[in-house]
């Protein structure tokens, strides 16, 4: 079991679950999963951990998948098949096709 640091769930897909399963951790992957590396996750062990937490929520249904890594200002885009792409210097994140409308502003993630 996997908590990422943040996660949509279509509404399709929350419905369907019962309300008990909706008030404790819900048994399903998230669509989209979202990991911010820390500190404390820097270097190569650090970043290859979140990196095969990131290969098990694509292994197991996540249509998209960010690593955010805010002390390189990168961001590592996990599609739903296929490799990850690293972005570097970008200020905006935006989710495509998967997630129309869906952008995050890194400015203040990379100031941080």
């Amino acid at each position: 079991m996997l908590s990422p640091d943040a996660s949509l769930v279509r509404l399709e897909r929350w419905q369907a679950l019962t309300p008990d399963q909706q008030r404790r951790f819900a048994p399903l992957c998230p669509d989209l999963v979202v990991e911010l590396a820390s500190p404390t996750d820097e270097g190569p062990r650090g970043l290859t951990a979140l990196r095969r937490k990131m290969d098990a929520y694509q292994s197991n249904g996540a249509r998209l998948g960010w690593l955010l890594i805010p002390h390189e200002r990168a961001v590592e885009v996990w599609p739903a098949s296929g490799e990850s792409q690293r972005l570097e210097q970008i200020a905006l994140l935006q989710a495509g096709p998967e997630f129309p409308g869906l952008q995050l502003q890194l400015a203040e993630i990379w100031a941080g």
